[in-house]
């Protein structure tokens, strides 16, 4: 893989590539019917298990119990399911009532309401908390934590502490090489859509692959080892998908996006490797976790043994490097029923609860699991990453025993023209605009 520079060629750097996408394969998956129920029990159990391993630093004196074991008075620590009981979240019954619905109109960008609370629940049972410690606002239902306290005379169980299960072990990060190499994240690139400037990507496309830029900004693109695609890359009119038999002038406006980006994935692949990870706008499947897009949709990107079509949570390792990251629909979904400063704070809860998507099933779609929960995060990333957000934002979080991460919020591209690039050496990034100034 050779960069074009005036004083000749540019050699390409290269990295370890490793794919770490198989816990999200459903191909081996069997639907027989089962219900959701199931994915909860497995989450419970597996994290319970974990958690009941942290008792004895947290609350040696405490005895654990069950919920149907909650005696009044009584301090212990139980270990449970959290449920949030949330006044404003949408029904599909509610389609169907009879009487017009008293509650008020809401913004749909969020559910929350001063009078939600939450429930705690295990296989035995379920109690209503009490608490200033525990804020309904930051919690989502499905989240698996240990609380000390102790049951009313009401019923209910008053929480004096918790325990959420934190960042979980993380690989030691190869040390200083000296040697720069880049990672570069895009999303959001809408191809099709009215919003997307196609003279914007084109020259991202030949920015990062040396083909635009003088001598220093050629030798920064031979620095460049790896492209990774967050989801969202194409977008496919809704009044197309109307269950009806589309005529040949509908079914070529329907390829077209996709031809399209073909063709600029091809420019990628031709000289970096790339991974692109499916969307929600992407012809993929809906539920969580989404697999990787047919390579039939890309005849030509595909004939590259640099192009690979990757799920949704993706994760892969790079030198040693450790990443992981989805497209956005945990985090915007989270954004739906909890609150927050910023995205990143999103991000940073979602690892110290050790789980990619909390609210899957609940009301993120997600596939109805057995035996096991694929989002459980069994090993800390060093760089975890959202796609298709509203602007491109950054930070690193410390964890307890020395972990670092590096937590990083990745643009719509067709809105704001901007990728991201991250330094495999140091972990810092930046981002690379191409705004209205490239315009004619």
């Amino acid at each position: 893989m050779e960069v074009d520079s005036e004083n000749g060629l540019l050699q390409r750097k290269q990295a370890t590539y490793q794919s770490l996408d198989e816990t999200f394969l459903i191909a081996k998956e069997t639907y027989k019917g089962q219900q959701y129920s199931q994915i909860y029990f497995a989450r419970l159990h597996l994290m319970r298990t974990m958690l009941y391993s942290l008792l004895p630093t947290w609350k040696p004196h405490l005895p654990s119990c069950t919920v149907l074991g909650l005696e009044q008075g009584k301090e212990c620590v139980i270990v449970g399911t959290l449920y949030k009981h949330m006044k404003l979240k949408p029904s599909v019954l509610d389609e169907y009532s009879k009487e017009r619905s008293a509650s008020p109109l809401v913004q749909p960008c969020n559910f929350l309401h001063s009078d939600d609370y939450l429930v705690l629940e295990d296989e035995s049972g379920r109690v209503k908390l009490r608490g200033a410690l525990l804020l309904p606002s930051i919690y989502v239902t499905g989240i698996v934590v240990a609380l000390h306290g102790k049951e009313t005379g009401a019923g209910d169980f008053e929480v004096e502490d918790l325990l959420e299960a934190g960042l979980p072990h993380q690989i030691d990060r190869p040390l200083n090489s000296g040697e720069d190499k880049f990672v570069v994240f895009v999303s959001g690139l809408s191809v099709g859509s009215t919003s997307a400037n196609p003279l914007h990507f084109q020259l991202f496309v030949d920015h990062i692959t040396g083909h635009l830029g003088d001598e220093k900004e050629q030798g920064m693109a031979a620095q460049i080892v790896q492209v990774v695609i967050a989801g969202n890359s194409v977008e496919i009119g809704r009044g197309l998908l109307n269950g009806q038999n589309l005529g040949s002038k509908d079914q070529s406006k329907l390829s077209e996006p996709i031809k399209e980006l073909d063709i600029l994935m091809s420019q990628i692949a031709a000289g970096i490797p790339v991974d692109i990870m499916p969307g929600e706008a992407d012809p993929a499947n809906f539920a969580l976790p989404q697999q990787p897009l047919h390579r039939c949709l890309f005849p030509g990107s595909a004939a590259f043994n640099t192009f690979r079509s990757c799920t949704n949570p993706h994760s892969f390792e790079l030198d040693d490097v450790r990443f992981l990251g989805t497209s956005g629909q945990n985090i915007d979904d989270l954004a739906k029923y909890s609150d927050a400063t910023c995205k990143l704070e999103f991000l940073e809860r979602t690892l110290r609860w050790r789980h990619i998507a909390p609210t899957a099933p609940n009301t993120l779609g997600c596939y109805p699991f057995t035996d096991r929960d694929p989002f459980f995060i069994e090993m800390c990333p060093h760089v975890y990453f959202v796609g298709n957000q509203e602007k491109f934002d950054t930070s690193v979080i410390k964890g307890s025993d020395g972990q670092v991460v590096r937590l990083v919020c990745i643009p719509k591209f067709a809105e704001t023209g901007t990728a991201v690039m991250l330094n495999l050496r140091n972990l810092e990034c930046h981002a690379l605009t191409f705004g209205s100034q490239f315009d004619s």
